[in-house]
């Protein structure tokens, strides 16, 4: 079979491969753990991970753990064939309140999207930008990576894809060219971090940094970043539009699905009535989230405000409206249950107790190499952790504990070791197939992951290769 023919699975299907392959890992890697105290991190009570405390444990394995799973004292247990099974729905259940966060969110947007808001607001954008809709994808793009780098912008974004998509189609790219254009810059901004509450200042305050500090080397990767992503998709849209133009002029435009256009749709009071609101609202909701410390399930309290308020701008009746909101519901099914599945990947792994040995075996190789080695290597670390662990918080949880006094060991500041994690975290989310709001929003644009690496992946290496080059450098300028 050629490269060209390889096509990955389903991503359900894809999914429970990793959660069989890690599965398969807990009986080669040994099991084992590191202690843990309790500490106030943002004022939430977090059990932290103790440099120097860990231990190996022995496994017991048996015909019967093998199959149903068989827990003895002082030992622990690889997964068997049940754990693998019940991963799932554990996963689920651990996930419950992303997932209804992710449901509220595509109903709400479903019942903003069917007043034709959004199209008018559009329709008025191109028309205003006919000219220039460069400048139109540009203010687009800094407006999504700003918020996703000093606010932590990230899964709200997610309703917005198909409408991004449909942008892009209008001004004659492709599907890609549009879903690109909203999910690089959440990734990009996510990945340089400049005050984000999510990674980086839950990170310094492990490290027990001054929150903020750093931020302006932090700020010219940001800059950078932004740079090299718009221009890496707006290359990708000048190739798209070429091909098509190729194909026009050699009678093969047939060849290609015909281009979708946002219909025209005249900005009336009652949309700009709704654009208010959900702009409010939406507000609201950030600043709450930074001020006043809102969770998922509040947010998803305050998007059901806004539905809410949306229903009685837009006059609907009560069997409308609910037939429009179940609608949105049913097309977050799939996205949803993404998240969910995914979280399996890391239920078997702290089950069978060898996450905390991954975690220990690479720290003892990084401690003992060359500072630039070690630096390299703890950015390689973070983002190879970032497969099992794709949350943010709980991986700076996990390692930072451990990076933290390994640089102090090696000699190089503190705030190196925040910054290979929030390297390490954010630029490995753009592929890992773990990461379950990349997955979900690939389920909401109906792109295939092995289309979408196809894609990232060369922009993947370029941003990598920032990350490496500026994290090496930090060394010897003596960044703090």
């Amino acid at each position: 079979m050629r490269y060209s023919d390889f096509k990955v699975p389903h991503v359900f299907i894809f999914l429970f491969w990793i959660i069989l392959f890690c599965s398969a890992l807990s009986y080669i890697i040994p099991s084992g753990s590191f202690e843990r105290e309790k500490r106030v991190i943002n004022k939430i009570e977090q059990n932290m991970v103790v440099p120097g405390s860990y231990s190996e444990i022995p496994k017991h394995v048996s015909v019967k753990g093998v199959i149903i799973g068989e827990n003895r004292s002082g030992y622990a247990a690889p997964n068997s064939m049940f754990s693998v099974l019940t991963s799932i729905p554990r996963g689920l259940a651990q996930s419950a309140t992303l997932i209804f966060f992710i449901f509220i969110l595509g109903a709400v947007f479903s019942l903003i999207v069917e007043t034709k808001t959004i199209h008018a607001f559009l329709s008025e954008l191109i028309r205003r930008f006919n000219n220039y809709p460069t400048v139109l994808f540009f203010l687009i793009y800094l407006t999504i990576s700003t918020g996703s780098a000093f606010m932590g912008i990230y899964i709200e974004l997610l309703p917005l894809i198909p409408i991004l998509m449909l942008l892009g189609e209008q001004n004659g790219y492709d599907r890609m060219f549009g879903f690109a254009l909203g999910v690089v810059p959440v990734y990009v901004g996510w990945s340089t971090a400049t005050t984000n509450p999510f990674t980086v200042q839950i990170a310094q305050q492990i490290a027990e940094l001054p929150i903020g500090s750093g931020m302006g080397l932090r700020f010219v990767i940001f800059g950078l970043g932004i740079l090299i992503g718009f221009t890496y998709i707006m290359r990708y849209g000048y190739r798209v539009k070429k091909k098509k133009a190729t194909l026009t002029e050699t009678g093969q435009e047939g060849a290609e699905a015909p281009v979708r256009e946002i219909e025209h749709e005249d900005l009336t009071k009652k949309h700009v009535a709704i654009l208010i609101v959900l702009l409010i609202g939406y507000a609201i909701i950030l600043g709450s989230v930074q001020f006043m410390g809102w969770g998922l399930v509040e947010m998803s309290a305050g998007f059901l405000a806004i539905g809410i308020a949306v229903i009685f701008i837009s006059g609907w009746s009560g069997d409308k409206a609910m037939e429009i909101f179940s609608n949105g519901l049913k097309s977050m099914i799939i996205p949803a249950l993404i998240v969910g599945v995914a979280r399996g990947i890391s239920v078997v792994m702290i089950d069978s107790q060898i996450m905390d040995s991954i975690l220990y075996y690479f720290s003892n190789v990084l401690a003992s190499q060359s500072k630039s080695v070690a630096v390299s290597g703890m950015l390689v670390f973070q983002s190879f952790l970032n497969f099992f662990i794709p949350s943010a918080s709980g991986q700076a949880l996990v390692s930072m504990p451990l990076m933290t006094p390994l640089s102090d060991l090696l000699g190089f500041s503190r705030q190196i070791a925040v910054l290979a994690y929030v390297f390490g975290d954010g630029f490995s989310n753009i592929v890992i197939p773990t990461n379950g709001i990349l997955m979900a929003m690939l389920g909401i644009g109906k792109i295939a992951f092995e289309k979408w690496l196809k894609f990232v992946f060369p922009l993947f290496v370029i941003l990598m290769g920032l990350a490496l080059i500026t994290i090496i450098l930090s060394v010897y300028i003596g960044y703090e």
